[in-house]
């Protein structure tokens, strides 16, 4: 699995680049189709992050992670 810094995942917020990843728990996840995160944005939170310590606050469990793609690891 290919490796990002967290420069590179800030790219990918869904304005400075197409692409809207997150992460969660050191593995990046691609969002990009999903309409919850329209324009990089996901109610309170935005992509380009590690949203691994926002997941406490969020009404799902990290079982959502398993409807993206995981492509790298946040290093």
């Amino acid at each position: 699995m290919q490796t990002y810094t967290r420069q590179q995942l800030a790219l990918r917020n869904g304005q400075d680049k197409p692409e809207i990843w997150i992460a969660y728990q050191g593995i990046i996840y691609d969002v990009t189709a999903s309409r919850l995160w329209k324009n990089g944005k996901h109610y309170e939170h935005w992509a380009g992050q590690d949203l691994t310590e926002e997941l406490v606050d969020a009404p799902h469990t990290e079982k959502v992670f398993g409807r993206f793609s995981a492509i790298g690891k946040l290093v």
